[in-house]
């Protein structure tokens, strides 16, 4: 007996155009399976993570997290995602006898999103559903995540392609007001030389993080450059595993279409079943990839597996 179909895509009269007919072109659900749960990094196969180890040449390693710390990127304006606090609970205490070895511990309470993170898919819902069909209400205040949790993420490593789409225009960071658009995507392939194909991780660089790095929480939040709601559709054409930038939304905040909130999560994530990554640290990798005139390299990227989680913080590495 066959595994049931998923349910057709939902239906979104609600929301106005070009989301419903974007969100029918990117749709995955039942591509991998109706029991799939980690969509387009299914996408990341072992060809594809042979083909990334070749591309290391000098064994260059940038490291693409924020530091974890308590005057971190969130500044209340997301309820509940809180930068960390951390708290020594023992220092250089002897467990075992005063002549035993000393050990310290440290604990800590953050928001599992609160600095450089991936989305999980049940991330974001849209009409009462999740990625490949399945209801909201899996997701529940003690078990969190049924399905598609980032523990599913288990091996995220595949070749990255760094689109600098601030530097293809010759800006050290775009204007708080720009849509990234499949045609500056377009432009930063060129930039670098690169084709994006089946498998990649793609990294978007707009350079907001700047603002962070300088000291500006709130101006690094809102307003925000990011992604077009019609990105989505660029990355599916492409068959692209996951893709991440440097700011704090995501996509451009506020939105592009009026009252639309969030759309392109919706597009990623429900209906596209691709991980997105937010607050990454792409400066030093924009500076080694134009010293290099490599914008392709092996990126280590994965999420601390967290069960029934919808984000998780990850230190990626970019291997050049």
């Amino acid at each position: 007996m066959s595994a049931p179909s998923p349910p057709d895509p939902p239906a979104a009269p609600s929301l106005p155009p070009p989301y419903p007919d974007l969100a029918a072109r990117v749709n995955n659900w039942g591509r991998w399976g109706a029991d799939d749960e980690i969509g387009t990094l299914n996408l990341i196969t072992d060809a594809v993570v042979r083909a990334a180890a070749a591309t290391v040449r000098t064994g260059l390693r940038v490291p693409l997290a924020l530091p974890l710390r308590q005057d971190g990127v969130q500044s209340g304006a997301i309820p509940g995602r809180v930068n960390p606090l951390h708290t020594m609970v023992q220092i250089n205490r002897r467990l075992f006898g005063p002549d035993s070895v000393a050990t310290s511990d440290d604990t800590v309470t953050m928001g599992l999103q609160a600095a450089t993170h991936w989305d999980a898919l049940p991330h974001a819902s849209h009409s009462g559903l999740l990625y490949n069909g399945r209801p909201a209400d899996t997701i529940t205040a003690h078990g969190g995540a049924r399905f598609s949790s980032i523990a599913t993420a288990t091996h995220v490593v595949s070749r990255g392609v760094l689109l600098d789409v601030a530097a293809a225009k010759g800006l050290p960071r775009l204007a708080t007001g720009h849509a990234v658009t499949p045609e500056d995507l377009d432009v930063a392939e060129e930039f670098g030389r690169v084709t994006v194909g089946a498998g990649d991780i793609v990294l978007v660089r707009t350079g907001q993080l700047q603002v962070y790095l300088a000291g500006d929480r709130a101006a690094y939040a809102y307003p925000s450059p990011g992604l077009s709601v019609r990105t989505p559709e660029w990355f599916h054409a492409r068959d692209v595993a996951a893709v991440a930038n440097d700011t704090l939304t995501f996509e451009i905040c506020p939105p592009e279409i009026e009252n639309l909130w969030l759309p392109v999560h919706a597009l990623d994530l429900v209906e596209m079943g691709m991980p997105q990554g937010q607050n990454w640290n792409l400066e030093d990798l924009s500076t080694a990839c134009g010293e290099t005139g490599r914008y392709a390299f092996l990126l280590s990227a994965t999420p601390e597996p967290f069960l029934g989680a919808t984000g998780s913080p990850v230190a990626p590495v970019a291997i050049l």
